[in-house]
């Protein structure tokens, strides 16, 4: 039974990345186990990983998510632990944005081009998210978040 301090984790890895691994990164970054859905173990986390395309083309799910640790904490140690980047949903509505966990643990805001397939959601056409991109004009302002826009010289904000 899951608890409502449990919550789910969804993200994408810029790499084709086997299962194991990813739980083991998993497993590593909370100090915790991680199982399989089907073989769950009493206490331990449960990730659900599979593949699709796109450049991001491992999908992670991850069940009984504690609450006592950033999300956005753990994915930046498992991109590091991964060599991979790592997009999760963001703080905003918009459904474009992302924060991407960088293999160097960096985070930021990007937007992400979304389509739906038959094997699952595909992610492709990353970029900053500066605040001049045409998805950062949608409702759910990228200006709210905890991860505001990154303004360049070359794209700056949007006035």
């Amino acid at each position: 039974m899951v608890s409502m301090a449990d919550g789910l984790w969804n993200w994408c890895v810029a790499q084709h990345i086997d299962a194991d691994r990813v739980r083991g990164a998993l497993a590593g970054a909370l100090e915790r186990g991680v199982g399989e859905i089907e073989n769950a173990l009493p206490g331990a986390l449960m990730a659900d990983v599979y593949h699709v395309g796109g450049d991001f083309p491992t999908l992670v799910d991850v069940y009984l998510a504690p609450a006592n640790v950033a999300e956005e904490t753990i994915a930046s140690a498992v991109a590091v632990r991964l060599h991979a980047a790592i997009l999760l949903p963001d703080d905003t509505l918009n459904p474009t944005r992302y924060v991407l966990a960088e293999p160097d643990g960096t985070l930021r805001a990007v937007h992400v081009t979304e389509v739906e397939t038959d094997d699952g959601p595909e992610r492709r056409d990353v970029r900053p998210c500066t605040g001049s991109d045409p998805a950062c004009a949608a409702r759910a302002g990228c200006d709210r978040s905890r991860f505001p826009p990154d303004p360049t010289p070359e794209r700056p904000a949007a006035a």
